[in-house]
Order: structure tokens, then sequence, then C-alpha cells
């Protein structure tokens, strides 16, 4: 209690520490937000090596209620991986202040941000968890709003990430509140034991209220249209928080509520499964035609929670005739939220630098950028290799682990289950395609061959600061996947707190074993393999090169064996995604417009032809923007009933009075 405390003072001694002179503010706020993360990670390093949680209470803070502090397995692993995402992102603001965000409200901000993502997973009753909550909501919006004067992107999706945040914490409160009336008092604790006696019908309801609350965190759709504006406005250090922890936090709040509430029933996971497979396809999909390089990764992290929720699903819909597949897709998906904490936080430093550098975050215009970024783009290329789920990386063994649980999860599985794991099982495949087409486009178009731009052609290495920040998480990324036995003893301590671990599930150093399932894989052999065959292939290569003094012939690379080549006979980000647009032309109805421009003597031949595609997201497109629409014109009309008249607002008082009686007797 008394480390969580200094946690706490020290992240509000930072938050103050931003009054002082711009000359220092930076490095100063960056110092004091470091000994946060250290005593925080050091903290949820402690309960899951020990496994004992740390318990307090104090009522010297809040009113009634005071802070109740509950920091479980569970809550310390989110609180340790959020630490490692918050050193890389505190050690890219150093190097990134010249660029935004060393003013003294986003410097604030950034403070209180960190602290609170630290402090959520510790919260022990309602009040101190909705009032952290909201910390952490109100503190990354003023980071996303940070360039609201200058940007009208910018103020649009401040007001979207505003309104959908406050409309997901309205939903959590409701169904907590709900909860804790039912409880002897607003204690997690309390309200776990009390729960089971609640009617099946109020269980289910709180549980939909949850989920969708949680889930706009999360960015599940439909509910996500928040996140491709935030991530791409917010200066690099907030997106990395905003994908690598905050979106994490919406996944431990839907894993509390079934800690709270219990498995539950089949059709609570069958609704959860359906939100976690459209999103896993529709972000990807999108990634995966995105031409913008901070956009492309935002929907790539609601592709990634909803396989975090395809693996939670199934851990519910196994839960009662499968205890070692139910368990193993609870582990699958802590080591899934734990990976795509570290690659995606590694990306989107690594897209911060690209910005940083070049003032560009269009693929088409970018290019070339392995020559004169090479440290980035190595880093990049981590972070697309552990996303997109290749051998020996630590997003490889997180989903090798859920694809494991759902296809021993349909032993003694009714029809049901069958079917619902048919589809995760489809989802996955299909998802795990669309991913390796969007990352291919990400680091070939945008940082090999040539570049398009004078921006990207001039572009520079970063700071060292911005370098050393992403090659931490994309170095934890290697070292997770060859040595995954360096964590899965943690994570299988937080699944305990949910529910009994049954897997069978052990790891060395460098690999999986399933003893309950007769299974098992060594990242690290596929690594040496892979490196092996390489070697074989360089050498058989070499044996069989030119002969002594003939003439080596050297073309550029990309350059299809061409002697002269251009950026215009190189694929742009646009052109490589036409042929999967035109395959799901009907999902993501793009807009395009083609101009033609002829020769000014004859209009038979063209001078200039310039394509432009725009593929805005379609959800809304379709379903927010209409809602939006009628509520902006029952405003206007609504104008007519505040006419100054106090006989018709006392009329309003009455049948306002008349209504609750009736609701009450």
């Amino acid at each position: 209690m008394i480390v969580l405390a200094l946690v706490a003072g020290l992240g509000v001694l930072a938050t103050l520490t931003a009054l002082v002179p711009r000359a220092v503010r930076v490095k100063l706020v960056a110092g004091l937000l470091g000994l946060v993360e250290i005593v925080g990670g050091a903290t949820a390093i402690r309960v899951l090596a020990t496994n004992h949680a740390i318990v307090g209470h104090t009522s010297s803070l809040v009113p009634f209620t005071g802070v109740r502090i509950d920091l479980t397995p569970l809550g310390a692993l989110f609180t340790l991986t959020t630490a490692v995402v918050a050193i890389a992102a505190t050690i890219h603001w150093v190097g990134y202040r010249r660029h935004a965000m060393s003013s003294v409200s986003l410097s604030s901000a950034f403070a209180l941000f960190v602290t609170s993502l630290l402090l959520v997973p510790a919260a022990g009753d309602i009040v101190t968890f909705l009032v952290l909550w909201e910390v952490m909501a109100l503190s990354s919006l003023v980071l996303v709003a940070h360039d609201h004067a200058k940007r009208d992107e910018t103020r649009q999706a401040a007001w979207w990430y505003g309104a959908m945040t406050q409309g997901g914490a309205a939903l959590i409160t409701l169904g907590l509140v709900v909860l804790g009336g039912h409880a002897a008092n607003p204690s997690f604790s309390a309200i776990a034991a009390s729960a089971s006696h609640l009617p099946a019908a109020t269980r289910g309801a709180v549980f939909l209220v949850l989920l969708v609350g949680f889930g706009s965190k999360a960015g599940l759709v439909p509910a996500h249209v928040w996140l491709p504006r935030a991530h791409a406005e917010a200066p690099a250090p907030a997106s990395a928080l905003l994908s690598g922890a905050m979106v994490n936090l919406g996944i431990y709040g839907i894993v509390l509520a079934r800690t709270l509430l219990g498995v539950g029933a089949t059709w609570w996971w069958l609704v959860a499964g359906f939100f976690g497979v459209i999103s896993a396809l529709y972000g990807s999909l999108y990634a995966a035609t995105s031409t913008d390089l901070k956009r492309l990764l935002a929907y790539s992290t609601s592709d990634n929670m909803g396989l975090v929720v395809i693996g939670l699903s199934a851990s519910g819909l196994f839960a009662a005739h499968n205890a070692a597949a139910s368990s193993l897709a609870l582990i699958a998906t802590l080591v899934l939220v734990t990976a795509h904490a570290l690659y995606k936080s590694t990306l989107f430093l690594g897209a911060g630098s690209v910005q940083y550098a070049t003032d560009e975050r269009d693929l088409d215009r970018l290019g070339g950028l392995a020559r004169t970024m090479p440290v980035t783009t190595a880093v990049i290329v981590v972070g697309a290799l552990a996303v997109a789920a290749l051998p020996p990386l630590n997003g490889f063994g997180a989903e090798w682990l859920v694809v494991q649980s759902l296809v021993h999860g349909l032993s003694g599985a009714d029809p049901v289950t069958t079917v619902a794991t048919a589809v995760f099982v489809a989802a996955l495949a299909l998802t795990g395609g669309l991913t390796i087409v969007a990352f291919v486009k990400a680091v070939g178009v945008g940082f090999l061959g040539r570049a398009r731009s004078e921006s990207a052609e001039h572009a520079r290495e970063v700071p060292v600061s911005m370098r050393i920040a992403p090659a931490i998480t994309a170095a934890a990324c290697v070292a997770l996947g060859v040595a995954p036995g360096l964590a899965i003893t943690a994570i299988s301590r937080a699944s305990d707190a949910v529910a009994p671990n049954r897997s069978g599930l052990t790891a060395t150093l460098s690999g999986f074993h399933l003893q309950a399932l007769r299974s098992a894989v060594d990242p690290l052999a596929l690594a040496l393999g892979a490196v092996a065959a390489a070697l074989v292939v360089a050498g058989l290569r070499r044996a069989g090169g030119p002969r002594t003094g003939a003439k080596l012939r050297v073309f550029e690379p990309w350059g299809s064996g061409r002697a002269v080549t251009s950026a215009r006979m190189q694929y742009t980000a646009t052109s490589f995604a036409e042929p999967l647009q035109r395959v799901f032309d009907d999902v993501l109805a793009p807009q395009h417009d083609l101009d033609v421009s002829h020769v000014l003597e004859s209009r038979y031949y063209v001078e200039r032809v310039a394509y432009a595609s725009a593929n805005d997201d379609i959800v809304e497109r379709r379903l927010y923007r209409p809602v939006l629409a009628l509520a902006a014109v029952l405003g206007v009309r609504a104008r007519g009933l505040a006419n100054g008249s106090v006989h018709r607002y006392l009329a309003y008082g009455f049948v306002v009075l008349v209504i609750a009686l009736v609701v009450v007797s």
C-alpha cells in the first residue's frame, strides 16, 4: 500500500513539476515519471513473483468510501506491461519534445496519464476504479487534442474520443453501480461474493453493459470510431500509450467483469465472440487498405483486440466442458495482450519517429527510409514481424496458444460451441492473412524502394532517445519470442486470479509444452532452423555464383532488373491495396476520383492523370453520421420548447412529476 501511494505521490509531483520553466520541464518530468514507472513495475513484479496481492484502504482521501487498493496478480500483469510501455514512451518523449508535447498542459497531462494507467489495475472498489478511470480518460483527451488550434482533424478526433470515452464510462458506471447496490460494500471482493445471488437476467444485462462500456475503450467495432482518429492525431508517445496500454485496460475491464460475475451463460460469450470476430476482420481489412501509417496501426489495434476477445470468448464457452482448453484460452489471451502492448508500442513509436523526420504519415509519399533511417526501419520491421505472428517473435507464441485452445476446445463441445469455434478459427486465419498484407505494404512501400517526396528523400535519423525507446520494446518482443518461459509463469498466476489454471501449460526457457493437450512448440528452435536455412541458401548461392573474372551486374533494389528506375515505377500504398479493395468493395464502399487533364492543343492526348481513393470508415459514415444528423435536427427543433413562457415551464415540471410518481408507484 505504501509503495502504491509512492507511485501516486510521484505521479502528482511529476504533474506539478510541469510548471517549471520550459528549458528543463520535459527532462525533469520525464525523470520523475521514470521513477514512477520503475516503482510501479517493481511492485507488479513483486506481486507476480510472490503470488500475493497488495491490499490497503484509507478513508482520508475520498469521502464516505475512501480509497481501496487491491493489486492482484491479474492487475499486476497489466501494471507491469504498462510500466514497460510507459518507460519507452517517456524516453521517446525526451527527444520528441521539439516536435510536440513540451507545453505545461501537455506535460502535466502526460504525467497524469501515465500515473493513472499504472494505478487503474490496482483499484479495489468501484469509487477508486471510476475516479482513476476518469483521470485516465480526461488526461488522454488533453493529449489527443494537443494540436486542436491548428488542425481540424485534431479537433474532430478530440470530439469523437471525448464523446465515446464518456459514453463508455457512463455504461461502466451503470453496470458497476448495479452490482455494488447488491453487495455489502463497494469493494470488488464483496461484489464477487454477492453477484452469484443476483437473478440471471440482471447478471446478463450487467455483463452486456460492461462488455459494451469496456469494449468501447478496447476499440471493439462498432464502438471503435474514436480509435483511428485519436491514435492518428495524438503525439507519438501518447499514441504508444493509447494503443500499448490504455486499450489493454479495456480488456482488463472485460476480464474483471468475468471475475465479478463468474463464467455466466453461453450466450454471454457468443455475443462477446461476435464483437471479437467483427472487430478482428473489420480492423484487419481497414489496416490492409489504409495509406496513412498511423491509421493503419490504429485499425490494427482494433484487429488485435478482436483476437483477444475471441480468446476470452473461447475461454468462457469451453469452461463448462473442457477445463484445460478454457484455462489455455485465458492464458493465451493474456499472452496476446502482453505481446500486443510491446509490438504495437514499438510500431507507434517508430511511426512517430518517421513523422518527426519527414513530417509525413502518408505511405504514398514515403519510401527509401531504410537507407536514411536504418535504426527506425529495423525496429519497425521487428514490430511488423511480431504483429504478423511470425516466429520467433512474441506474437507467434501468443497466437499459437490461441489456435491450440480453439482446436482442442472442440473435444466434447455442444453444437453451438462447435460452430462458434469454427467461426473463431476462420476469423483468426483470415485476419492473419490480412495483417500480413497490411504490414508487407507498410514496410515495403514506406521504407524500401525509392523516396516519393523530398521530405522522405532528405530524412535523417531521429535523436538518440527516440531510437532507444522503440528499441527497448522491440528487444522485449524478441526476448519473449525466443524465451517465452521468462513470462509464462507470471501470466499463469495472473490467470489463476480469474479461474483455476488447469491448462497443463509449462514453459521452458525457449518453448511451450501443453501436457494435457499433447502439443508443444519451440520458437527458439524455429528461429535457429530459419537462420540455418538462410545460411545454407547463402552458401549455395555463393558456390554457384559467377566464376572468377566474371563481371557481376548490380541493379537498384526493387528495380525489377531495370538499369534506370524512378519512384513513379514503384507500387504505392494505394495501388498495392487496390486489388483488395475491389474484392471487398461492398464492405469498404471506397470513394474514387479520377481526374484526366488533356493537352491544350488536342483532346486526344492526355497530359496528366490524377487518381485518388478515399476509404473512410463505413461504420462512422452509415451508422454514426445519420444519428448525429438526426440529433442536430432534433436539437434545432427543440429550441422551440424554451420560448420564455413561465406557464409552459411549470407545465413541463408538472408532467415530469406525474411521470416520476407513476414510475415510483
